[in-house]
């Protein structure tokens, strides 16, 4: 080194440095873009891909055709809050600390308790920008809930999903400041809006967006019928209704035909899912109508297959293969570990999770280990709990009720209840019943 010039020398360790930056502007432009879409209180069966025939939803249907579709998907729960929650978590509502939705002061829910651990926050240690659009519902910005302090860099739209069932508000909010508006405006066209707006100025960024739609919630309204006002022997709420799972599928392909203008198509992947079973009562005209609970028993706010079981899809390019059906149960609180996989981030030590990472199972159709899922709900005069195991499926409509069985190998319709057939299955579930869930003082099983 002693002869060896301090030009060549410099040149070098320029060269190396120029390496070490592209090295790690590589990584983190290899890094995929994350969508996840969440409609709210649509039903299984009101998708084309599921089966539905009378409402247009082409995107949401390409969604299938160019990824995959799971036929046992599961929301956390079959109401808004804590199905959101058990997603932004990783844990199932024995162990969430949102376990119902629950009203706190004149305007939000329950809030996230500081410190809890959510996919925003993970994918920001890995440089994502962080977008959710839509409903929060899971804290005001006053809270320790408030999405900006649960690793959302940006929010917009409604926070409190009370607020949320008017589709004409007075005002939206932009992170944590109001936007007053003229009450005439459709709110879910203002979101969709912003929510490009952000992925443009995002572009050069990973970044996850979380589009937390309020579509197709009531109250239901909408601001154009669109193919569907001059339908005959429809009624003015059939109309409504299949409108607003049409606009939700239109702003879809707004989504994805951005992407590709931005070149970001083959580098994101996208999640569709529902975040419980259809609002609308299973005898009602509407209801029928659509088959919107897909021929499953229940809807919003019980856990048998028709509250809980979801449109569930994901698509990658090049990555998830097309058309392709995947029969292995898969729940919400198996996405918080799937997206630190996919983004290569660490799970902190001591952080305690009930979901496991289905990458294997998107990418290989490798399936994972484990035969258990839980759900509660603390809705109503009594908590309801249900739990899986295997093909057995445990209700218990609470916890002074009998537990009811069935067999979904050979009765998705859980028609009829086997509890007096099976003793010792039965066994096997009030043992899940006491090992799936943690007490709280916030959500106790006896009121």
């Amino acid at each position: 080194m002693k002869n060896f010039p301090v030009h060549k020398f410099i040149t070098i360790l320029l060269f190396l440095f120029g390496m070490i930056c592209c090295f790690s502007f590589t990584e983190a432009a290899d890094k995929p873009n994350i969508i996840f879409i969440l409609a709210d209180d649509i039903g299984i069966g009101d998708v084309g891909c599921y089966g539905q025939k009378k409402i247009q939803t082409p995107n949401i249907d390409r969604l299938a055709r160019e990824g995959i579709r799971f036929t046992q998907g599961y929301s956390g729960t079959s109401v808004c809050a804590p199905s959101r929650s058990s997603l932004m978590t990783g844990l199932h509502c024995g162990h969430c600390p949102i376990r119902g939705n629950r009203r706190i002061g004149k305007e939000g829910q329950k809030p996230l308790p500081e410190g809890t651990l959510t996919i925003a926050k993970l994918l920001k240690t890995q440089g994502y920008r962080t977008l959710c659009s839509g409903k929060w519902g899971m804290g005001m910005f006053h809270t320790t809930g408030s999405p900006l302090n649960m690793g959302f860099d940006n929010f917009y739209g409604f926070n409190c999903q009370a607020h949320a069932h008017n589709y004409f508000p007075e005002y939206l909010y932009e992170n944590d400041k109001q936007i007053k508006l003229d009450g005439k405006t459709y709110a879910p066209d203002l979101i969709i809006q912003y929510s490009l707006q952000w992925i443009r100025n995002n572009k050069d960024n990973p970044f996850f967006f979380f589009f937390s739609t309020t579509l197709p919630h009531g109250k239901y309204e909408i601001d154009d019928l669109g193919i569907y006002k001059d339908q005959t022997g429809w009624t003015e709420h059939e109309k409504t209704y299949a409108a607003m799972c049409s606009r939700l599928d239109t702003q879809i392909g707004m989504i994805l035909k951005l992407l590709e203008e931005l070149n970001l198509d083959e580098n994101t992947i996208i999640f569709f899912a529902g975040d419980n079973g259809s609002a609308l009562e299973q005898n009602s005209e509407t209801f029928n109508f659509f088959n919107s609970g897909n021929g499953f028993r229940g809807h919003k706010r019980e856990l048998y297959e028709g509250g809980i079981r979801q449109a569930f899809l994901a698509r990658w390019p090049k990555h998830i293969g097309s058309g392709k059906i995947e029969e292995t149960p898969v729940a919400f609180w198996d996405i918080l570990p799937t997206l630190a996989e996919i983004s290569g981030t660490t799970i902190p030590n001591g952080t305690s999770l009930d979901g496991v990472s289905l990458l294997s199972l998107l990418l290989e159709g490798q399936k994972p280990d484990r035969d258990t899922f839980y759900w509660e709900l603390h809705e109503g005069k009594v908590p309801i709990q249900a739990t899986r195991w295997k093909d057995w499926k445990f209700v218990r409509n609470g916890i002074k009720k009998p537990i009811e069985l069935y067999d979904l190998k050979t009765d998705p319709k859980e028609s009829q209840n086997l509890a007096t057939e099976q003793g010792n299955i039965i066994q096997v579930g009030e043992k899940l019943f006491q090992s799936l869930r943690i007490d709280s003082p916030d959500w106790p099983l006896e009121k």
